[in-house]
């Protein structure tokens, strides 16, 4: 037994010391999510949440690597160590180094494979790696891989070793702007707008276990119109006996089922209130899906689906709108870079994946352009569950040629050699296959600013036939075209219309680029950059004052009548003009307890216990209670509140009575809202309406809150003298608390 313990912690203390010689490189800004990196679990999340079995191998961590001339052999020593998926030009690597357009990056590590895997295939996967790549086990070329954006996988089962370690050799070359692959920002010399190079390994690495027949991918198509939902399971190889089953849950409720044979889609009927997938209600339903080969299950996976469509069409005025599930859908957000200070192409975490889809969302935004970059399968993933839209560019390559934005492309489009436009092709068809089945993909984005832009009207006509379910941006900014569509304009810093375009929605694809100096945030500490730039907050403000904008802040609005805006301090404001009235729910911090996203709430389980101390409950504004209904918490009103503490009340009792405690549900009653002096709104679930009959209402369930008829007539008159003679103080209404 002591010679066991002994064994046992020498591993574990190599492993620390293994652990410990990994740091951050340079001396470049840093995120928070930078100090949580523990080089021994990195990026542990699943990688493919689409396509998910349960047994699976992380290779993620410290590998040994070399940079080499281009050519050489492979090196038989190594010049330190690397953090796995981080690329070298990353600080989160622990190297910190450029390679270039003469130079390899070899990779090497061992590994096991766990004992219950034997008689199984092995499949080695890539999620990522810039540009071109070559992998050996055991000193076997298992495969090669051209392609710095999309995922790749090798079946490694013939070349590992019986017992014990199994030696992992990856060999990458990437040219960056010297070669004319796509390449997105990536610079040898970035400046501005370019970014430093990433090349080598920058998505998780990872093996997994699969039967002799399995499914390699799902392309999952819905169809709200005909209320269908189609999952092709593409096989490693099909027999016309083999039978692909699919069963649609909600939540743990089986509502719909298909099957097929004979490599066929699977086309499964949704039941006729199918619940639909937007912005205000990302609703995901469970797939599983099952290959039976012999009458036996061979392989099995999970998925999930959602029920939504993208389309345009002409309004009553003759426009023609964006639309989601066939109704017109203004869509808004940022063109998201999707890059890191310290992990570059990488998030440190997949909490910072997730961090910035959140706040996108909390500041209001519907969709994201992903700009000229592809992101790791879980990014996708946190946005179909959030409710955010993704327009996705096809990365950038190759020259430019002369740019027209301000008019229709009259000019001569750029000719790319054979060897080019064969890797543009085979690459965002890629990108298009791997990405197919995400619902937050709306649109398609082949070009950005004539970027290497090329026989455009023929690269967006074969994108939409590719994938006929998405829209096609086919230039954003760039060279136009009446092809695709949309037409997208850009224009910097303020948003500017200067074309228009009858038959397809005409749209705004960028204006901003306002930059704002903000200590020990700058990547360069001395440089700032933007389209215009600032350095204090002064500056921002004198700004907006020349362009004819009125800040007031740190003030309460107080009342609205007749275009007058009446704050606290005794002013006024007129209105006629737009007005931003930013305003939030905040809760009190506790110290000692972990607040959660904005506000500072406080995370619980649906019993609204802490998630990091069971015996303490939240309610109210201070708790988050994250749900696939309500993704961002329930909403900080009064109802939710008070629902929550009948709920904890109840559980406190069956907690002394010795009874489970149950989960808390959410009874949405709707909201009801006063606009000025006789106007009111009101949400029923996706109903909304308002007028003074409305106003007249909110009035009625306020006075009947009121204990005592007495009191109730006394507040009414009091009331109406004040809707007469225009007083705008400020009543409380407190009902008494019920006892149970």
């Amino acid at each position: 037994m002591r010679r066991l313990f002994l064994i046992s912690s020498f591993l574990t203390l190599f492993a620390i010391g293994s652990s410990a010689q990994w740091k951050p490189a340079g001396d470049k800004i840093k995120t928070d999510w930078a100090s949580q990196i523990n080089p021994a679990n990195v990026l542990p999340e699943y990688p493919r949440p689409i396509m998910e079995r349960s047994d699976w191998k992380n290779l993620n961590g410290l590998w040994n690597y070399a940079v080499i001339n281009k050519g050489e052999h492979l090196p038989a020593e190594f010049e330190g160590q690397i953090l796995v998926p981080f690329a070298i030009e990353s600080s989160l690597s622990g190297v910190g180094k450029r390679i270039n357009e003469n130079q390899e990056l070899v990779y090497q590590r061992s590994f096991e494979i766990p004992s219950a895997w034997k008689g199984k295939q092995v499949l080695l996967h890539f999620g990522a790696v810039d540009w071109k790549t070559d992998v050996w086990v055991n000193d076997v070329k298992v495969g090669s891989h051209m392609g710095g954006f999309t995922p790749f996988s090798f079946d490694i089962t013939a070349a590992l070793s019986g017992k014990g370690n199994n030696q992992l050799v990856v060999k990458v070359w990437d040219p960056t702007d010297k070669g004319p692959q796509p390449r997105g920002k990536q610079v040898s010399n970035p400046e501005g707008i370019w970014y430093t190079p990433v090349s080598g390994i920058w998505q998780t690495v990872w093996m997994e276990p699969v039967a002799g027949k399995h499914i390699e991918n799902l392309r999952i198509t819905p169809d709200i119109d005909r209320n269908m939902l189609t999952v092709k399971a593409e096989l490693n190889r099909a027999c016309p006996s083999d039978f692909v089953e699919v069963d649609v849950y909600d939540g743990n409720q089986l509502v719909a089922t298909g099957k097929s044979i004979n490599a066929e889609p699977v086309e499964v009927s949704m039941p006729r209130n199918a619940k639909l997938w937007s912005p205000d209600s990302p609703f995901l339903y469970t797939l599983k899906v099952t290959l039976k080969s012999g009458g036996k299950v061979v392989d099995k996976v999970d998925s999930y689906a959602a029920m939504r469509k993208y389309s345009t069409r002409r309004d009553a005025d003759g426009i023609v709108r964006l639309e989601l599930n066939n109704e017109a859908l203004f869509q808004f957000g940022p063109l998201d870079q999707g890059w890191w200070p310290d992990g570059l192409y990488t998030a440190p975490t997949d909490e910072a994946l997730l961090y910035d889809v959140q706040k996108t969302k909390d500041f209001g935004f519907n969709m994201i352009r992903k700009h000229i970059k592809v992101e790791p399968a879980r990014w996708y993933t946190h946005c179909d569950r959030l409710g955010i839209i993704v327009w996705q560019d096809m990365p950038g390559g190759d020259r430019n040629p002369e740019w027209q934005n301000r008019r229709y492309f009259d000019g001569t489009e750029m000719k790319r050699s054979a060897e080019s436009e064969a890797y543009y092709r085979k690459e965002w068809k890629e990108i298009m296959d791997c990405l197919y089945s995400y619902p937050c993909i709306g649109t398609w984005v082949p070009f950005n600013e004539a970027w290497g832009q090329f026989k455009t009207v023929e690269i967006a006509e074969w994108t939409k036939q590719y994938d006929p379910t998405r829209l096609v941006n086919p230039a954003s900014g760039g060279n136009h075209y009446t092809c695709g569509d949309m037409l997208d304009l850009h224009n910097y810093p303020q948003p500017e219309m200067y074309l228009y375009d009858a038959q397809r929605a005409t749209v705004l694809g960028e204006y901003g680029g306002i930059g704002l100096v903000l200590k020990d945030h700058l990547w360069e500490p001395n440089r700032n950059w933007g389209y215009v730039q600032f350095n204090s907050s002064k500056e921002v403000t004198d700004y907006l004052k020349k362009h004819d904008v009125e800040i007031k802040l740190n003030q309460r609005v107080m009342g609205y009548e007749n275009y007058q805006l009446a704050l606290n301090d005794g002013t006024a404001s007129n209105t006629k003009k737009n007005v931003f009235w930013v305003a939030g729910v905040k809760a009190n911090s506790l110290q000692g307890l972990p607040t959660y996203g904005p506000g500072n709430r406080l995370k619980v389980d649906t019993y609204n216990r802490l998630s990091q101390y069971p015996n303490i409950f939240a309610i109210g504004n201070t708790a988050l209670m994250i749900s696939e209904e309500y993704p961002k918490g329930h909403p900080q009103v009064v109802q939710p509140a008070i629902q929550q503490a009948r709920n904890l009340i109840r559980n406190l009792q069956r907690a002394e009575a010795g009874l489970p405690l149950q989960p808390f549900i959410y009874q949405n009653k709707g909201s009801m809202e006063t606009i000025g002096r006789n106007h009111a709104v009101v949400e029923l679930k996706k109903l909304r309406f308002g007028s003074f009959p409305v106003w007249a209402v909110w009035l009625f369930i306020h006075l009947m809150s009121i204990v005592g008829v007495k009191k109730r007539l006394s507040i009414f008159v009091d009331w109406m003298w004040s809707y007469f003679t225009y007083d705008l103080s400020l009543r409380i209404i407190i009902k008494p608390l019920k006892r149970q």
